[in-house]
């Protein structure tokens, strides 16, 4: 019975799921056993269900499965209804207050890592992560880097809530501030100015004009503000680009994810002023920019 269940369910996520390119992990089996495992009780993300083997189910966890799928061919984001999203290896809490994190993300929160291993151990290293979200890039350095402290914001008030929920569920409370406000501004009363390490941001770059034509699942289900980047997709990181200067200390960084097509612009803009005395790119698998690193000066 288990076994003709699990391939009947298989088989019709497998014919009607509809995975975006942004959640590679999302294959049909993996949706399935995060939601097999979900009507047992054991929330995971579809990342970490890659290794559930799924067990015999009482009555109602099989109707609480079977609404579970419903609910995913329906549109409804695997991460909202799991409530689980890995992230750099890390279950985290998710949920409709903060973007659900992607895969593209990891590249932000590895580059930041591999800069700050070599900073000084024997001291604290400040960093700032701006449009904070579920906190993800947050408790990734901190998980990472022992001697990071890190203050946190964000403009929403559900997506601060959210992200402590992660960084009580990885022990990181007293090691991650959480902040909120526009940008840099709850971080002027903190007089953190010039002595900041490192800030971070993965922030909203879709120019307005295309969030319609964005998928549903994104669109009618994350909230829009951590997506929409205004006009051309850029207003935030433009800004982020000329504040940052202030709080970071010399030989500090200012790393944040792009949208494609917008790296080689921005990294031209930005080895143009004078606060930055390196500006690179990293790219993804395709070769995409997606990561700027700009060392100040």
């Amino acid at each position: 019975m288990k076994e003709e269940l699990y391939e009947a369910l298989l088989q019709n996520l497998s014919r009607e799921l509809n995975i975006l390119p942004d959640k590679p992990e999302e294959t049909p089996e993996n949706t399935l056993k995060a939601l097999w495992s979900l009507a047992k009780g054991k929330p995971v993300s579809a990342e970490l269900a890659r290794d559930y083997e799924p067990e015999g189910l009482a009555e109602d966890e099989y109707a609480r499965l079977e609404t579970c799928v419903q609910q995913r061919l329906a549109g409804m984001p695997l991460a909202h209804i799991s409530e689980r999203q890995c992230f750099m290896g890390l279950e985290l809490v998710a949920g409709p207050e903060a973007l659900i994190p992607r895969k593209e993300t990891e590249l932000l929160a590895g580059a930041a890592i591999d800069v700050l291993r070599g900073h000084d151990a024997d001291s604290p290293a400040h960093v700032i992560d701006v449009c904070t979200g579920a906190g993800n890039v947050a408790v990734a350095i901190a998980m990472e880097i022992e001697h990071a402290q890190i203050y946190a914001g964000d403009l929403s008030e559900e997506a601060l809530a959210l992200a402590y929920q992660n960084c009580e569920l990885h022990g990181l409370i007293d090691r991650i501030q959480l902040h909120s406000g526009d940008l840099l501004d709850p971080f002027l009363v903190l007089e953190l100015n010039g002595k900041v390490d490192m800030i971070t941001c993965n922030p909203p770059y879709i120019s307005s004009a295309k969030v319609p034509a964005m998928a549903q699942e994104i669109a009618g289900h994350e909230p829009q503000m951590a997506f929409d980047g205004g006009v051309f997709g850029v207003n935030l990181m433009r800004r982020l680009i000329t504040e940052a200067p202030d709080f970071i200390c010399d030989g500090g960084h200012l790393l944040f994810e792009v949208g494609l097509g917008q790296g080689l612009a921005l990294k031209k803009q930005m080895s143009k002023m004078p606060q930055y005395d390196s500006v690179e790119i990293v790219s993804d698998a395709d070769g995409n920019a997606r990561v700027i690193v700009a060392r100040i000066s």
